[in-house]
C-alpha cells in the first residue's frame, strides 16, 4: 500500500518525491483511516455516496447510540485495516467536535489513529 502523506495542516505533501509516502507501513493505514473519517459523505463529488455519515448519523442531538457504530463501520472498511483492537470517543457537543482514537492491527502491523472531526 501506498499513501501520500499529509503535513501539519493535514493537505498533501510535496517536493519530497517518495518520501512524501508511506509504503507498507501501518502509518499508510492509518492515515487512510484518518483520512476516510475526515471524508464528509456526498463531499467528493466523484462518488457522492462515500464518507463518513457525520450530517446524517454522527453529528447532533442524541446520536450516541450511532455515531461509535457508523465510526467503526468506517475505521473497518478502509482497505489493510484487519481488526479494530481498541475503540473511544468523545463528543463536544458545545464545540460541535467528535474524537477518536482507536488501535487497529493491519496488514502491516498494530497502529493508532486518532481524529478530531
Amino acid at each position: 500500500m501506498r499513501y501520500r502523506k499529509l503535513d501539519a495542516n493535514g493537505d498533501y505533501s510535496f517536493g519530497g518525491q517518495q518520501l512524501d509516502y508511506f509504503r507498507d507501513t501501518p502509518m499508510a493505514v492509518a492515515q487512510a483511516v484518518q483520512t476516510r473519517l475526515m471524508l464528509f459523505r456526498g463531499e467528493w463529488f466523484l462518488d457522492t455516496t462515500d464518507g463518513a455519515p457525520w450530517m446524517q448519523e454522527i453529528l447532533g442531538k442524541n446520536t450516541r447510540s450511532t455515531y461509535d457504530a457508523a465510526i467503526r463501520q468506517r475505521i473497518l472498511g478502509t482497505p489493510g485495516v484487519t481488526e479494530l483492537v481498541a475503540y473511544s470517543s468523545d463528543l463536544d457537543t458545545e464545540a460541535r467536535h467528535v474524537a477518536v482514537a482507536a488501535t487497529i492491527n493491519t496488514v502491516y502491523g498494530q497502529t493508532t489513529v486518532q481524529a478530531r472531526i
